[in-house]
């Protein structure tokens, strides 16, 4: 004859404990997702401004050797070929070095970074730094007259304010959101200023 005041085996607990074990490593899975993404779209990004950057250069080159102007929209924009020694606005020209130095930091700068990635904002942003960096950081490796002093090639010419290229407009348009990142205090993690250290912030768009 049975006890029947033996209690039954607690097999529910057991089993609901198994489940939750087994859900967490799936539960950490999909949140590595958004990084990851984060990741594709700057490097998609830096790599797709270098690509326009250096084909808009050759093509420059090609057809506005012979010191022509394009007129584009009357004396507002027009192409001509600079070969530019300096910064923007020939700022310091003859110290190319300097800013090909600059250059190699700023991609350092950025690929180290961007392993804190939580915001797409910032993705976008770092990578049209990092793709106007190289853009401009090619020229002064590879062109004339020699390796990290070579010369910029611009042909954008903005009214005759100064003349540029596609590595420069994706500098500025980064800087652009990266002032309208910081005013509404979102961190590259995706965080808000003032949030907590021990908050886990959702990865922001």
């Amino acid at each position: 004859m049975s006890d029947s005041s033996e209690s039954p085996t607690p097999l529910q607990p057991a089993t609901t404990d198994a489940a939750a074990t087994s859900s967490a490593p799936r539960r950490r899975d999909a949140g590595e997702v958004k990084p990851r993404r984060f990741l594709i779209v700057l490097w998609a990004l830096a790599l797709g401004v270098v690509g326009v950057d250096q084909l808009t250069k050759v093509w420059a080159v090609a057809a506005l050797s012979d010191g022509h102007r394009v007129q584009l929209l009357g004396d507002w924009l027009s192409f001509v070929l600079i070969r530019n020694p300096g910064a923007a606005f020939s700022f310091a020209t003859g110290q190319t070095w300097i800013f090909a130095l600059i250059a190699i930091a700023v991609t350092v700068v950025v690929i180290r970074v961007s392993r804190r990635l939580g915001s797409m904002w910032w993705a976008v942003a770092l990578g049209l730094v990092l793709g106007g960096a190289v853009g401009n950081l090619i020229d002064r490796l590879m062109r004339a007259p020699g390796f990290l002093r070579g010369h910029v090639i611009d042909f954008i010419d903005y009214g005759g304010a100064f003349v540029g290229n596609v590595a420069d407009i994706a500098i500025v348009c980064a800087a652009v959101i990266i002032m309208v990142l910081s005013v509404r205090g979102r961190e590259i993690d995706g965080t808000h200023v003032g949030e907590g250290k021990g908050r886990h912030a959702e990865p922001a768009a």
